[in-house]
Parts: structure tokens; C-alpha cells; sequence
């Protein structure tokens, strides 16, 4: 049996003001915005096994929290640890 990758190459609409930044901001953690893009894709696709555990501790641990106190999801909470400079 033979196991190959197939790579795919995919075109983004980004502004310069906003490529220029994240290059900057990932220059000081020593990656490109290539290789950040495709990290945070095989995050979205379930590859990361260690970001899903975290994922999952963060839902077991918060639970429930959304029926009380009136308090909802938002993007920016979901979000917030993907959004926090630099990565850990």
C-alpha cells in the first residue's frame, strides 16, 4: 500500500495592512503567515489532538455556565485563546 500527501494550494483575499501586521507579530515567534495559516486549519479540521483536548476541558469545565446568570456564548469568548499574541 502506498501513502502519499496531497497539497493544495489556495488563494486569499487579505488586506496589506493585515498580512503586513501578522508577519510581524509572527516574525517574533519565529513563523510565517503560511505556517500559521495552516495551523490554524488543521485546528479547525481536528488535527491539533492537543488543542482539541484543551478545547474539550474548556467545555466540560464551563458547562452550564451559559444557563446562568443570563450569560451567553459570543464569538469573542469562544475565540479569545486563538486570538491572544504570541501562541503558546
Amino acid at each position: 500500500m502506498c501513502t502519499y500527501t496531497v497539497l493544495v494550494n489556495i488563494t486569499l483575499s487579505i488586506d496589506e495592512q493585515t498580512v503586513k501586521r501578522a508577519r510581524e507579530k509572527l516574525r517574533a515567534v519565529g513563523k510565517s503567515v503560511n505556517e500559521e495559516i495552516r495551523e490554524h486549519l488543521r485546528h479547525v479540521a481536528g488535527e491539533d489532538d492537543e488543542a482539541l483536548e484543551r478545547d474539550l476541558e474548556f467545555l466540560k469545565s464551563t458547562a452550564g455556565l451559559g444557563s446562568s446568570n443570563g450569560w451567553k456564548w459570543n464569538r469573542e469568548d469562544a475565540y479569545e485563546e486563538r486570538m491572544r499574541w504570541p501562541r503558546s
